[in-house]
């Protein structure tokens, strides 16, 4: 009889204070379990953290924030990423400690307003026509320069790409080469190439080949399933402060003045007011088109009482804009004056 050790392909997750919460632990009708979803104890606050969550989901608590004060370590900040979870698995959460808003570079009311964006997410779903499969074959053709001389340039790149279903050999364009160079693409990988814009995506490393090696640094993927030539819904998840910052800092040149020029900026640019509207008018339209959705997340400011009294007339503010997150403050200070 052979005995063999079955090694997971799931790649584990680094260890954070934070990492074994999974949830609130209530059950249906909102009581907590004594132990559940990695929490133990605080009873009545997970239970208070759950009729909070049916807020959100009902659409009821905009406009409001959520304050959790208690003493250091009592969970303050294990609930506010309970509620992110229990809101669903891609809804951003976005920590930040009172004493981060005081800065000589950005404004107050700035570092609120990226910590605001940061916290809020947009999922866009698009259907693209797709190559996807395991690579079988990877040959680059090359012809005799028409320019004379004794270089050669590539013609065409041949591809054979495998699913479950079947495979398929593709001649693709020269500039499309350079995507597969750039992802590090090799025999063995499952990829998927854009039919339209022709951008080469590597999914990862074929679980045929998972028992090659102990140990390993790739994410092994089954064998896509279907013919290779397909429709896919692609779903990306970013955030509005992603948006803003690919817009601030446009691709500059690529000779050694602007290469320079970036390197040796003094200060941390602002992202402006009119930046900011023209990013809302593009996702609002996206919403309205149904091509994306909007995922109010979580911003947790802890030490709350460390902000002053123009932070908290700005976050008033912000609270009431029609795309904000859930704001949750925690403080282990009793009354305090700002």
């Amino acid at each position: 009889m052979r005995i063999s050790e079955v090694k997971s392909t799931s790649r584990e997750q680094r260890i954070a204070p934070h990492t074994h919460i999974k949830g609130l632990g209530l059950n249906d009708e909102g009581r907590a379990y004594q132990q559940a979803d990695g929490f133990v104890g605080q009873s009545s606050a997970r239970e208070a953290g759950g009729i909070v969550v049916d807020l959100i989901k009902s659409k009821k608590m905009a406009g409001r924030a959520l304050l959790l004060a208690g003493a250091p370590g009592t969970g303050k900040t294990a609930i506010a990423l309970a509620i992110a979870q229990e809101l669903g698995p891609k809804v951003p959460f976005c920590p930040m400690v009172g004493s981060e808003v005081y800065s000589s570079e950005v404004k107050k009311t700035e570092v609120l307003m990226e910590n605001f964006r940061r916290a809020i997410g947009l999922r866009i779903k698009e259907t693209k026509e797709v190559y996807e499969g395991e690579v079988l074959e990877l040959t680059p053709e090359e012809t005799e320069n028409p320019l004379g001389g004794y270089g050669k340039t590539l013609s065409h790149v041949t591809i054979g790409l495998k699913t479950v279903k079947g495979i398929k050999t593709l001649k693709l364009d020269p500039s499309i080469y350079e995507s597969i160079q750039k992802e590090k693409v090799t025999v063995g990988d499952v990829i998927y190439i854009e039919a339209n814009t022709g951008a080469v995506k590597r999914v990862g490393r074929s679980d045929a080949y998972a028992t090659e090696f102990d140990l390993e640094a790739d994410e092994y993927v089954p064998l896509p399933k279907g013919e290779v030539h397909k429709k896919k819904e692609i779903v990306q998840d970013v955030t509005l402060n992603d948006l803003d910052i690919a817009n601030a800092r446009p691709q500059g040149g690529q000779d050694i003045m602007s290469m320079m020029g970036q390197l040796l900026k003094p200060k941390k640019t602002e992202i402006t007011d009119k930046l900011r509207k023209e990013i809302n008018k593009v996702v609002n339209k996206y919403i309205d088109q149904g091509i994306a959705e909007l995922v109010p997340g979580v911003l947790f400011i802890d030490e709350v009482h460390l902000l002053d009294i123009e932070c908290f007339t700005y976050l008033n503010k912000a609270l009431e804009s029609a795309i904000s997150p859930i704001v949750i403050f925690a403080t282990n200070r009793g009354m305090c004056q700002v």
